[in-house]
């Protein structure tokens, strides 16, 4: 054979290869859209949560919401829910669904606050690199339980890979024509998409409580895919921000709380972990234990990669009692470390951790009461209770951390 016929033969050999990924791409969208369309129909079928006890939010000048109530308010926690949005995750994502409208509607809460990897376009499990429809999907879902909603975005919201970025994906939760949505990009010249205050105040327009939302970002150091395990965190125009909102706050009300809610864990979780673990699992001076338990292998803690300041300046402003995070879906520890509350809250994954569909320790959410006079409580609800009637049975799982 000469070389002009093996040059023919390998063009040949490229194009079929270049004709079968197109139809492929083609196929494996058409299939994708289906199934979302599918999905988009399954969660019409739940229904609007009634409670007429609930404070209703609502919005001053600058577009920020208040709840303003003299009883208790009611934060329901849900993270890492983790919904694909693509063929192969298509049974999971139904599953997401289901456990997610069980328990806001159990709950009935005031809000209900998202606290990252809503989305999870990995491709070689989802079957897609689209995260507007995850996004798509928990907007569909949360409008119509019709509870008071917020987001902070997770590394898995807007991978690298993915086709959307932060800011658009940012943009589709804040759209105006959203109902029950209260999520805010935030100030453009602070690093992050939805980094925003909620305000808690009593009738008498005194503030009690700020709830601080912030983007824990996602990767770092050169890891863009996330397989070194690289995580970013909180920059430092964002604790400057903290720090301007939250001394705002106290010039208002010099006693004034605040909770902080983000994705991935703060640096002080590892070092609250490490110092109770080489303690022996028992308290020391800066930590106390609170509840749950740590059950991701070591290192345990997969927080980010740096300092970042944010922990030392909650600590000397003082509002700040409690601070919430998902990402490492298997723990569910809170320890007290030097006076603030660090939180892991339950998760919903079905679908990033093999197997994890078929565990339901760590599956549920986070109840969080503010009190009238700024004190918060919080409790761990696992999903697989009596009182979470989903509208499609639960699945079978076994138990294996406790």
């Amino acid at each position: 054979m000469n070389e002009l016929n093996k040059k023919k033969i390998l063009r040949k050999i490229l194009f079929a290869i270049l004709a079968v990924s197109v139809i492929l791409a083609a196929a494996t969208a058409i299939v994708n859209t289906v199934l979302f369309n599918l999905n988009m129909d399954r969660v019409e079928e739940y229904s609007a949560v009634v409670n007429p006890e609930a404070v209703v939010p609502v919005s001053d000048e600058n577009g920020e919401y208040s709840f303003v109530t003299d009883r208790e308010l009611k934060v329901l926690t849900l993270t890492d829910i983790h919904i694909g949005g693509g063929w192969m995750s298509f049974a999971k994502d139904r599953m997401a669904i289901n456990a997610v409208a069980a328990m806001v509607t159990a709950e009935k809460p005031d809000l209900v606050v998202l606290t990252g990897d809503l989305a999870y376009p990995v491709p070689f499990q989802s079957g897609t690199f689209n995260n507007k429809t995850s996004a798509k999907l928990v907007i569909a879902l949360m409008e119509k339980l019709g509870v008071p909603w917020t987001v902070t975005f997770g590394n898995h919201d807007t991978e690298s890979y993915s086709y959307f970025s932060r800011e658009k994906i940012g943009a589709l939760y804040s759209d105006e024509s959203l109902k029950s949505c209260l999520f805010s990009a935030g100030p453009e010249d602070v690093d992050g998409v939805g980094n925003h205050f909620i305000h808690v105040k009593n009738t008498a327009g005194k503030l009690v409580q700020e709830l601080v939302f912030i983007d824990s970002h996602s990767y770092t150091d050169g890891d863009i895919f996330g397989i070194f395990w690289k995580y970013d965190n909180v920059h430092q125009n964002q604790v400057d921000w903290y720090e301007q909102r939250i001394r705002s706050a106290q010039q208002l009300n010099p006693e004034v709380r605040s909770l902080v809610f983000l994705h991935i864990p703060l640096v002080e979780y590892r070092d609250a972990y490490y110092e109770y673990k080489d303690n022996g699992n028992k308290d020391t001076e800066n930590v106390k234990y609170v509840s749950g338990n740590i059950w991701e292998k070591d290192p345990y803690v997969y927080c980010g990669m740096n300092e970042d300041g944010l922990f030392e300046k909650m600590v000397e402003l003082g509002s700040t009692k409690a601070v919430f995070c998902g990402h490492d879906h298997l723990n569910n520890m809170v320890l007290n470390y030097k006076g603030i509350d660090l939180t892991y809250n339950f998760s919903i994954d079905y679908l990033a951790y093999v197997g994890i569909s078929e565990k339901g320790d760590q599956r549920g959410c986070t109840v969080v009461t503010v009190n009238p006079d700024g004190t918060y409580e919080q409790v761990h609800e696992n999903y697989y209770q009596d009182k979470y009637q989903p509208l499609y049975p639960k699945e079978n799982v076994t138990f294996v951390y406790n």
